[in-house]
């Protein structure tokens, strides 16, 4: 399965290359990332809580970073084994190149899956990875949820970064 967008990200190269080697900004830049330890010379160790469909699987893995040109680009690699639920290999290319407002960060994505995710079928799997990183090209229809929309006109520097959450109300609360 590949996947393959471009963002213009409001900061300049060096910085956007700088957050791309801090772990903590890769964490929370990969959706379910319970713990993300290691280094960009090392690799890391990883564990990754997704749920796709009907199956929610705790991968444990290792992701290394190759092909590393400084402000220019890297490729991130990496494969996990989520038990019964099945396992996940993949690698990003990633480009980025100075732009008007900011750093234009392509990447191109190959992802395979096997187990019980690869039963799913790539559309589920394709519908899921649009859900946590909309794209521009990823709409379901032609009039994105406001969610999208928010996510799409909201600053920040990485763009898959979560957003602060409101808490939910309990059943019987007059809050």
């Amino acid at each position: 399965m590949q996947l393959a967008d471009q963002r213009t990200i409001a900061a300049d190269p060096a910085t956007v290359w700088a957050a791309i080697l801090d772990p903590e900004v890769l964490r929370v830049c990969i959706p379910g990332c319970e713990s993300l330890t290691g280094s960009p010379a090392e690799g890391y160790e990883a564990i990754v809580t997704q749920k796709v469909g009907p199956v929610k699987a705790r991968f444990t893995g290792h992701v290394t970073l190759s092909d590393m040109v400084e402000e220019q680009g890297l490729t991130i690699s990496g494969e996990g084994k989520g038990g019964a639920a099945g396992f996940a290999r993949g690698s990003a290319k990633l480009a980025m190149s100075p732009a008007e407002g900011g750093t234009l960060l392509s990447y191109e994505v190959d992802v395979h899956v096997g187990g019980k995710l690869a039963q799913l079928g790539s559309r589920i799997i394709i519908a899921a990875s649009h859900a946590r990183w909309p794209t521009s090209s990823s709409s379901a229809s032609s009039r994105p949820s406001k969610a999208r929309r928010k996510a799409r006109t909201s600053p920040r520097l990485w763009p898959s970064a979560p957003r602060a959450r409101r808490p939910r109300r309990r059943a019987g609360s007059s809050a």
